[in-house]
C-alpha cells in the first residue's frame, strides 16, 4: 500500500467528471437521519465551485434546511437517489446516510460516474467498503470519507514541521479523543442509528476515534499495519456499542502509538495528539489547549514553540470545498480512496482484536 499522504496520480475524466470545469453540479443523498446536514449545506453554499446542488431525500426532512442554506443554488429535489443520479448526473455526490444504508447509495453514485464524499463510517462491514474502493478505482473516481480534521490549520502546520524534519525520525505517538457520556442517556440518541451496532458498525471508535486514527497516519505519512485493542461499555448505558476503546498501533515505519477513544465527559471534548521524534516533539490539542506546540533540538536555541492563534478555516467548509475542487479536477483529493479504506480497516481490525483477544495485522 502507498504511504498515506503521498499523493496520487490525476484520475482520467469520465463524461461527467468535471475535468476542465471550474464549477460543477453536486448531488446530496440523505434521509431523515443523515448526519451533519446543516454543516454540509452551509459548506456547499460557501463553495464557489459548487454551481448547483440537487438533493435526494425520500423523507423530505432535509429539503427545508437545504433551501434555507443553499437558496437558489438548490435546483432540484428528489424522493429517489436513483432518479436524481439518472436525470441530474452530478459530478460529485455527497452521501450522508446511516452506515448500514450507505453502501448501495455510494455504489449507485460511483456507477453513475460520480466522485463521492461520504459521511463516515459509510459501512458496517469492511468488505463492503473494500468493494466500493475497488469500484471507485475501476471507475477512476475519488471516494473520500468525511475526515475533515486533516485540513485544520494546526494539523497542516504540524505536518509541515514533520516533513521539514523538525522532530526527526518519528519514534512514537499517543492520542486521546474523548466526548460526552451525557448524550448516551438521552432517549433520542438511544433510538438513533449511532447507538446500534447493526446500523452503525460500532460506537465511539468508528464515529469519533477514526478521526484521530486518520490524523496519525496523515501526520506520520505511514499506514498502520498492526492493531491491538480493548473495547467496553464502561458507562453501563443500555447500548450494544462501545463507549470506551483503548487501542495500540504499529505503523509501517516502525512507529508505535496508542489511542484512548471514549464517551466519558459531562459535556464537550478533550483531545490530544503528541508525536515524539529523534530530534524533538510536537503536540496538538484542538479542544481547550494550545492548538500546536513543538520543540526541536535543531533550533539554534532549543525551546518550546506555541501557536495559540492559528489563522485559517477549519471544519466542514474547507473540507467540502477541497472535495468539490478535486471532483472538478482542480486539485488532488484531500484524502484518497485507499486512505479512506485504511482508516476503516484500522477501526474494524481494532474491533476484531477486542473480540478475539488477538493482535490484528493489516495487509
Amino acid at each position: 500500500m502507498k504511504a498515506v499522504g503521498a499523493g496520487t496520480a490525476v484520475l482520467a475524466a469520465a463524461p461527467n467528471a468535471g475535468a476542465g470545469q471550474t464549477q460543477i453540479k453536486v448531488g446530496v443523498i440523505t434521509n431523515a437521519e443523515g448526519a451533519h446536514l446543516d454543516l454540509y449545506f452551509a459548506a456547499l453554499a460557501e463553495t464557489p465551485e459548487a454551481a448547483s446542488v440537487v438533493l435526494a431525500d425520500p423523507s423530505g426532512k432535509a429539503v427545508s434546511e437545504a433551501r434555507k442554506r443553499l437558496g437558489k443554488r438548490l435546483t432540484a429535489t428528489y424522493d429517489s437517489y436513483e432518479a436524481m443520479l439518472d436525470r441530474e448526473q452530478p459530478v460529485l455526490t455527497l452521501v450522508s446516510l446511516e452506515a448500514r444504508l450507505a453502501p448501495p447509495a455510494i455504489e449507485a453514485a460511483l456507477n453513475a460516474g460520480c466522485h463521492v464524499l461520504a459521511e463516515k463510517p459509510a459501512c458496517v462491514r469492511i468488505d463492503d467498503f473494500a468493494r466500493l474502493t475497488a469500484l471507485a478505482e475501476r471507475q477512476q473516481r475519488h471516494l473520500m470519507l468525511a475526515l475533515a480534521n486533516r485540513l485544520n490549520p494546526e494539523v497542516q502546520a504540524a505536518r509541515r514541521l514533520i516533513q521539514e524534519g523538525k522532530i526527526g525520525r518519528i519514534y512514537g505517538l499517543e492520542m486521546h479523543l474523548v466526548a460526552d457520556q451525557a448524550r448516551l442517556v438521552q432517549p433520542a440518541y438511544r433510538a438513533s442509528w449511532y447507538a446500534h451496532k447493526e446500523r452503525a458498525g460500532g460506537g465511539h471508535l468508528i464515529w469519533l476515534g477514526i478521526h484521530w486514527i486518520d490524523l496519525a497516519m496523515f501526520l506520520t505519512s505511514a499506514p498502520i499495519t498492526e492493531v491491538c485493542a480493548l473495547c467496553a461499555n464502561v458507562g453501563g448505558q443500555p447500548l450494544d456499542v462501545e463507549d470506551s476503546a483503548a487501542v495500540t498501533f504499529r505503523f509501517d515505519n516502525g512507529t508505535l502509538g496508542t489511542l484512548t477513544s471514549g464517551y466519558y465527559l459531562d459535556k464537550g471534548y478533550h483531545s490530544h495528539l503528541k508525536i515524539w521524534g529523534a530530534r524533538g516533539w510536537l503536540q496538538l490539542e484542538k479542544h481547550g489547549g494550545t492548538p500546536l506546540a513543538w520543540y526541536s533540538q535543531d533550533d539554534p536555541k532549543p525551546e518550546v514553540h506555541r501557536l495559540e492563534n492559528i489563522k485559517g478555516p477549519s471544519g466542514y467548509s474547507p473540507w467540502v470545498r477541497a472535495c468539490v475542487r478535486a471532483a472538478a479536477g482542480a486539485e488532488q483529493p484531500p484524502l484518497t480512496s485507499q486512505e479512506s479504506l485504511r482508516a476503516l480497516e484500522t477501526v474494524f481490525a481494532a474491533y476484531r482484536s477486542a473480540e478475539t483477544g488477538q493482535r490484528q495485522t493489516l495487509r
